[in-house]
């Protein structure tokens, strides 16, 4: 199995940089051993105007027959000879993925010392791969990297080339160029989707293969026209990693909605409005409602479930009547977000004993989310699949069950007042549905009835005659055993 990656400098910007990026030296090629056989990185190229380094898999065939996996597609025999005459060797698949985390572990977290300036900065890159297994053809090779900001050139490798008549095998000779990637990124993509062309892997694929996608697909995959796809097969199609794996991705893609797309909505709604004077932004009253109803109810502990960039933590850190604010997200990335606006590494000692940053998925129950007095939903619900909803009211309501639960989410209603959102749009890509006051009514008061909980509503922003406020809030107080029993 053979890949290059190549780039290009200037005398400022050396292109032998790469070996730095990648901690593989340009003038030495070095070994590495791996459980199928030996891994090579050279570089056939090294000059500040281009560099190539190449890593070369030498597969030991006869480990794989041993190790029961060189057996054809997914493991399964297809036949005696398959154990011997396969493409296992030759063809870039998993095999050559497990190579480059191992052989490029560091370059593909986007860590480099020597130059970390360099290391978050786009590059010029030209990755070549002369055989990939590629079931779906070239249409399918561009589906799942185009979007991913490369060009794409995909040639099909004939049966044979002394006889065109029999067609093209299910090999492709693979390019893919781009200027506005970094490597972390290109390594990362490549890993994921080198095993979902070849839709087969050479190792059992157990739970913490989700862990690994999540991980590598950071940034890219939530967003992924082709996530289904992408996920099923890098799980070797088991249902249970990939149904958890969506969950857990459908949760990214929610902690990951731009918060500040959505006040440069309201900000630009309310300037029309009022001209002459800058109203206060929607995403601030918000807040201050939600504040305002945490100080109604008493709680000194918070959890702020979806947390995101930090902006609600922010606020209620500056109320010393909030003993402790746990800010909670799915997204690694939303959280260091949060913990530089935060400043965490600043704070004094009383402060930070007062906030700690978690990460944590909302569709399953977590014990570190109980005990508190309060617990905050804003904007958060409207994001997920309708069906995934009782899977977050019930590690919510039903597991964690703080006194006091605020939830808002945006009335659709008020959608027609705003003359810079055309007709039948959500607020943000990302929304999932946005309820009529009635439909929010609805599921808050079902959610309270199941779980022992009285529930108010409280409009947010203007509240007009005919469509209501711009955000609907529900506050659920935890009922005692005996109005319980009344209601």
């Amino acid at each position: 199995m053979f890949l290059t990656i190549t780039t290009t400098g200037t005398p400022e910007r050396p292109a032998t940089d790469l070996g730095f990026l990648l901690h593989k030296h340009p003038e030495k090629a070095q070994a590495f051993s791996t459980s199928y056989g030996k891994a090579y990185v050279l570089y056939p190229e090294a000059d500040a105007e281009r560099c190539t380094a190449a890593l070369l898999l030498e597969v030991d065939a006869v480990a794989l027959v041993r190790r029961g996996k060189g057996k054809g597609r997914g493991g399964a025999p297809d036949a005696a000879l398959a154990q011997y005459v396969n493409d296992r060797p030759y063809a870039a698949s998993s095999l050559l993925a497990v190579a480059l985390s191992a052989v490029f572990s560091s370059a593909m977290r986007g860590v480099c010392n020597a130059r970390p300036e360099r290391a978050g900065q786009p590059l010029p890159l030209r990755v070549e791969v002369p055989a990939l297994p590629a079931r779906g053809g070239t249409d399918l090779v561009r589906k799942l990297f185009a979007p991913l900001g490369w060009t794409v050139t995909a040639e099909p490798v004939a049966l044979d080339a002394e006889f065109p008549e029999w067609g093209d095998s299910r090999y492709v000779s693979l390019v893919l160029e781009s200027e506005t990637l970094t490597l972390a990124e290109a390594l990362r993509h490549l890993y994921v989707l080198l095993p979902v062309l070849d839709d087969a892997k050479h190792y059992w694929v157990a739970s913490d293969e989700v862990d690994k996608l999540l991980r590598a697909g950071e940034g890219w995959l939530p967003a992924h026209p082709e996530q289904k796809l992408i996920t099923s097969r890098y799980l070797s199609r088991r249902w249970s990693l990939t149904r958890e794996a969506m969950e857990r991705l459908e949760l990214v893609r929610l902690a990951e909605a731009d918060d500040s797309e959505v006040e440069e909505i309201d900000n630009a709604v309310e300037a029309e409005t009022e001209a002459e004077e800058k109203p206060t932004p929607l995403a601030v009253q918000r807040r201050d409602a939600i504040v305002d109803a945490l100080k109604s109810s008493g709680a000194a502990r918070v959890l702020d479930l979806g947390c995101g960039q930090g902006q609600l933590v922010q606020a209620l850190l500056k109320d010393t009547r909030f003993t402790e604010i746990v800010g909670v997200d799915v997204s690694m990335r939303a959280l260091t977000i949060a913990g530089r606006r935060l400043k965490l590494d600043r704070m004094g000692e009383r402060q930070a004993a007062r906030v700690q940053l978690f990460q944590s998925s909302l569709a399953y129950t977590d014990n570190r989310l109980k005990g508190y007095d309060a617990a905050v939903l804003s904007e958060v619900i409207e994001h997920l699949d309708l069906p995934r909803l009782p899977a977050l009211e019930y590690a919510v309501f039903g597991a964690a069950r703080p006194r006091t639960v605020v939830v808002t989410t945006p009335n659709v209603e008020y959608n027609v007042r705003w003359e810079t959102l055309p007709a039948g749009h959500v607020r943000h890509g990302d929304h999932r549905f946005e309820w009529t006051r009635a439909e929010f009514g609805e599921w808050a008061g079902k959610v309270a009835q199941r779980h022992g909980y009285d529930v108010e509503f409280v409009p947010v922003g203007p509240d007009d005659p005919e469509v209501g406020p711009p955000t609907q809030m529900a506050v659920f107080h935890q009922m005692t055993v005996k109005e319980e029993k009344a209601a």
